[in-house]
């Protein structure tokens, strides 16, 4: 029984050295919370007897009432400032086409590039430089789907005429004349017929031009070579140069006649940011980098858009970044829209009609690949393009418009 009684009296202490001090705690604080605390015990007694008060000690600030919980009457307000970055990278800017001051018989020209800050962050800084549009031609009759050839049935046998309309009914910043007759499994037409083509767009038109290869490394390489001799001075873009030219050991040929005649060279690559920057040094070799844009490859809506944002976006950030193998102005072949059969084919009543879902189709395909940074669009669809250039332009102008002036859209009847 002595055991027992013996520890009684220790609980007994416990409980006298510990309510002293919770009430102290209390009278301070008002309250206790514990965090991740843990007791297991089979019986627990707290006691605390009103003779066990024990006053605060002098000099303790008397205890805070805790005022009452109010409801809020209206919503807090806070300025927003917007994260301002200055970045240590910058994208290099390519010039398109020549006036004949600069030694060549266009009009216009276009700077491309430029950029200091992600693509449209407008609250950092506003483009240098706006996107531009160019619309895809091609040297011999080609299957269109109807929603486009509707448009240009009349002119697709004749390059010059088809590059006269792109520039003056559907209003192309510049025009891209494919040169598929060149392909040795169509036509294989020699370098000489393609560089009379290219001649007779040239002359038709007064816009910068891109000249489009058929694919071939070896024949791309005797053709583009030909052109560009034949271009002289017109600073045209030689569309495209690849690693399979290198791989060929073609590569040199081209890039060594655009330096020589004064042009600019697209470096295709498909969705891989090394190889795009192998290919940028093979080409470093024979040209300067103000003469490189590169085409990182479109995969349209429903087919690969969203890994083909990510790498354009990627390559952006890289080149802001400082990464100056990447620091090059980028194209979009948006019209790789119209390779996916839900721009085109026939589908339930609730798809309908197809000659809106094919301009939509290449009208998102680009804009979100303009979002990720991109500089050119190849596109077809004449109000794909209308789209494309009302949205760009809308983009360049935002903080410049007078309030006064704007329509009151909310109430608007369409």
């Amino acid at each position: 029984m002595s055991g027992e009684k013996e520890k009684e009296n220790k609980k007994d202490d416990i409980i006298l050295k510990l309510g002293p001090r919770l009430l102290e705690f209390l009278a301070n604080l008002q309250q206790v919370e514990l965090e991740d605390f843990e007791m297991e015990v089979e019986e627990l007694e707290i006691r605390i007897a009103p003779t066990a008060i024990a006053a605060p000690p002098k000099g303790t600030a008397p205890p805070v009432a805790v005022p009452a919980k109010v409801k809020p009457t209206r919503i807090l307000e806070e300025d927003f400032v917007p994260p301002i970055e200055e970045y240590p990278g910058k994208v290099r800017e390519v010039v398109l086409g020549a006036t004949k001051s600069e030694g060549g018989s266009r009009g216009k020209t276009f700077t491309i590039g430029g950029a200091d800050t992600p693509s449209f962050y407008i609250f950092e800084k506003p483009p240098v430089h706006p996107p531009v549009v160019s619309i895809d031609t091609f040297d011999i009759k080609v299957p269109l789907p109807k929603a486009i050839r509707m448009h240009v049935q009349e002119v697709m046998e004749d390059p010059a005429e088809w590059a006269k309309m792109a520039v003056n009914k559907f209003g192309a910043d510049i025009v891209t004349i494919h040169l598929l007759s060149t392909d040795p499994l169509i036509k294989d037409a020699s370098p000489s017929e393609a560089a009379k083509t290219v001649e007779e767009v040239l002359q038709a038109v007064d816009v910068p031009i891109i000249v489009g290869s058929c694919g071939d490394p070896r024949k791309d390489a005797k053709v583009f070579e030909k052109v560009a001799e034949v271009a002289h001075g017109e600073r045209v873009m030689l569309s495209s140069l690849t690693l399979e030219m290198a791989e060929a050991g073609t590569l040199a040929g081209p890039a060594k006649a655009a330096k020589e005649h004064g042009h600019v060279v697209l470096a295709f690559t498909a969705m891989e940011l090394n190889n795009a920057k192998e290919l940028n040094r093979r080409l470093y070799e024979y040209l300067p980098p103000e003469s490189i844009v590169m085409d990182l490859t479109t995969a349209a809506l429903g087919y690969g858009l969203e890994y083909s944002f990510t790498i354009h976006e990627r390559a952006r950030l890289a080149a802001l970044a400082g990464d100056p193998e990447l620091q090059h102005p980028v194209l979009s072949g948006s019209t790789n829209a119209w390779a996916a059969r839900e721009a085109w084919m026939k589908l339930g009543p609730e798809f309908e009609p197809r000659e809106l879902r094919g301009p939509l189709w290449e009208t998102i395909t680009a804009i979100s690949l303009l979002l990720a940074g991109v500089d050119i669009f190849m596109m077809m669809h004449p109000a794909a393009v209308k789209t494309m250039k009302e949205i760009v332009n809308n983009l360049m102008n935002m903080g410049k418009a007078k309030p006064e002036k704007i329509a009151d859209w909310v109430t608007v009847k369409i």
